[in-house]
């Protein structure tokens, strides 16, 4: 679980949010939170975060819990083992309250929690409650950004980061707290730096990277020759902009997004829906679903309609001018999107190209020379180089160093002005 905030969790009534506010204050969790114990929790909370200080408990559709965590929706047994957990696990706190007098507090994650006639019931302790909906420092979490990590340790790292984004910077972090929040605390065997970045940092670093809307540098600082602290540097990932879903009030004109809160999504869900897969696509979607008879749950239905793309049946009647419009439009986006795919594939073949002729051209050069002057070369490139990781892989693999192509490249325009042009 994070530093700052015990979990994120889904939906009010019917899928309420996407995201959860997590609090920032120092809340550590004891415990070893599982990735689907984390999700749970996650979920849980976003479901309760309107009324965590009117309600004292908080009930949510079992089936649809499973589906927003993303496992089977008749595995009760597995979502009472998490829900055990959860209630097992301790959250404490030591902060400055608004008076500037220091607060130490200790809680379970969950004071309760109960499986009846298919529906979950849960609560929190007051004093939790109080200190997860505090609004005043929170950073919003995407549940399906949380949906797509497969390791604990990632999204334990991508929560402890991502309400640093604004900063640039999560601050240094002694190693032992960095430990506790990865829940790797009391392992020996992570007690040496070596393993915990092999292990740990590496891996979570990497999916972080590849599955979130933010990028993740790790540094560390030194004492002697022990790593002592770590931070991690933090950007926005371009790539995952789409669940930066825009707040404002054009897409709650359009249609599709008046019949998603009719039918009892929330705003923000339903906006995230539009942004990630497009009004034409959820409407399809929405009609689907209104064609289907002795539907118990029409949001829960929507929800697996939409994430695992149901559509009618070959037999299902012609569709309205307006739907084969909406699939013409939507053909010709994949289209585009297809042609411009195979664009960029293309340049980007055309610069691998280049540059492994450039290489080609640089080792005929190079080796061409007497061995005198080979060493010279090597000698005179090599001092020229920076950084570790450069002068590393230059030593490795010589001229033909991917790392340093570009360096290489300028100092042999400089050594043989000329010898890259090309008939």
């Amino acid at each position: 679980m994070s530093e700052a905030g015990v979990s994120r969790a889904a939906l009010t009534g019917a899928l309420k949010r996407s995201s959860v506010k997590k609090h920032v204050a120092a809340i550590h969790v004891s415990g070893k939170l599982t990735l689907l114990q984390r999700k749970l929790s996650n979920v849980l909370l976003l479901n309760a975060y309107d009324s965590l200080t009117t309600r004292q408990s908080h009930s949510i559709d079992a089936r649809t819990l499973c589906l927003m965590i993303g496992y089977n929706s008749n595995d009760m047994e597995t979502l009472k083992a998490s829900l055990r957990s959860l209630a097992e696990t301790v959250a404490e706190w030591d902060m400055l309250d608004e008076a500037g007098k220091q607060e130490w507090g200790v809680s379970a994650l969950l004071s309760y929690a109960k499986l009846k006639g298919g529906v979950c019931e849960y609560a929190y302790s007051p004093a939790l409650a109080e200190k997860l909906h505090d609004p005043k420092v929170f950073a919003l979490i995407n549940l399906n950004i949380q949906r797509r990590f497969t390791s604990g340790h990632a999204l334990a790292l991508y929560e402890n980061c991502y309400r640093f984004v604004r900063t640039g910077s999560t601050g240094w972090w002694p190693l032992e707290l960095f430990r506790r929040l990865m829940g790797v605390d009391g392992s020996a065997y992570y007690e040496t730096y070596k393993h915990l970045n092999a292990k740990i940092i590496k891996p979570a670093v990497a999916e972080v990277n590849k599955t979130s809307n933010i990028e993740v540098t790790p540094e560390v600082r030194k004492k002697g020759r022990a790593v002592t602290d770590i931070r991690f540097l933090i950007r926005e990932n371009p790539q995952l902009a789409m669940f930066d879903i825009d707040d404002g009030e054009g897409v709650r004109n359009a249609a599709t997004y008046k019949r998603l809160v009719a039918l009892g999504v929330s705003d923000r869900l339903a906006r995230q829906w539009i942004a990630e897969h497009g009004e034409g696509y959820v409407a399809d979607k929405l009609d689907y679903v209104a064609g289907q008879k002795d539907v118990e749950s029409p949001v829960r239905y929507l929800t697996a309609a939409i994430r695992d793309g149901y559509e009618a049946k070959a037999a299902a009647p012609e569709p309205s001018p307006e739907a084969a419009a909406r699939l013409a439009e939507r053909r010709a986006e994949a289209e585009a999107r297809d042609e411009a795919e195979a664009a960029r594939e293309a340049e980007i073949a055309r610069e691998r190209g280049a540059r492994a002729r450039r290489l080609a051209r640089v080792r005929e050069v190079a080796e061409a020379r007497n061995p005198t002057q080979r060493d010279a070369d090597r000698r005179l490139f090599l001092s020229q180089l920076e950084g570790d990781l450069e002068r590393e892989d230059f030593r490795r693999h010589g001229w033909a160093s991917g790392l340093n192509a570009t360096a290489i490249f300028a100092f042999w325009e400089e050594l043989e002005p000329g010898m890259f042009d090309e008939p």
